[in-house]
Order: C-alpha cells, then structure tokens, then sequence
C-alpha cells in the first residue's frame, strides 16, 4: 500500500522530471518555425520576380512588335522596365528578343533574390506576338 508521502514523493519525481522540456521544445520550434516563415517570404518574392518578368517581357513585345520596331527596341523596352522594378526581387536578369517578319519572342530571364541560404529560385516570361503590319483595304478586281 501507498501512503499519502509515497504518492507525494511520486508526484514530484514526476514534476521534477519535466523541467527544462518547454526550453528544450522552444529551442527545437523556433528555428523550425523561423525557416517555414522565410520560405514563405521566398515564395512571395518568387511570384513578385515572375510578375516583374512577365511585365517587363510584355512591354518590350509591345516595342518591338510595332511596323518601325525592332528586337533592339524591345530588348531596351525591357530592360529599362527592369531596372525601374526589379531592383530587388529579380536579380541578374537577361533580356533575349527575337523578331522575324511574322513574329516576336521576348524572354525575360533571372533568379529571385535568395532569402533561404543555398535556394535559388530561376525565374523566366516569354511573351510572343505577331509583327505589326499593314494591309490595304482594296479588294483586287476580278
């Protein structure tokens, strides 16, 4: 039989038993819940440098598929939208355009700025669209 000390004494080995536990718990989650928040910051700035690249790979279509534009128009369309906007989220990024008598390529290319060490996220927009031209309204005589 237990007297009312034994189950006392029990209790306490028990109790004593569990110090420090919140601490060793705290040390394990913290860094755990630090990293889930950083990834959702990456992820963030991932979907803000696709954004970025879209848009700025649109804006040199719209230069470079006009009747007096050329791939160098669109290429410096783009990359002058770049470096208004993507100082930040889209980092080394390269401008690629192609034009031929139909159409136009525009590919915006990079990475996303890291903030998960060693994650390096590529990013890339293509954006295509036929060569502006223009067409006569007379219907040929039959």
């Amino acid at each position: 039989m237990t007297t009312a000390g034994g189950v006392r004494q029990r209790l306490r080995q028990v109790v004593d038993d569990d110090r420090g536990s919140a601490t060793a718990e705290l040390a394990v989650a913290t860094p755990l819940l630090l990293l889930m928040l950083m990834l959702i910051v990456q992820f963030a700035l991932w979907s803000h440098a696709s954004h970025v690249a879209q848009a700025a790979a649109a804006q040199g279509l719209g230069a470079a598929r006009t009747v007096a534009g050329t791939g160098a128009d669109g290429t410096r369309e783009a990359s002058e939208l770049l470096a208004q906007l993507a100082g930040g989220p889209l980092a080394a990024p390269l401008v690629e355009t192609t034009r031929d008598a139909t159409s136009v390529t525009v590919t915006v290319s990079g990475t996303v700025t890291p903030v998960v060490p060693f994650l390096v996220l590529p990013v890339r927009a293509v954006a295509v669209g036929p060569v502006e031209r223009f067409t006569s309204d007379e219907r040929p005589i039959a």
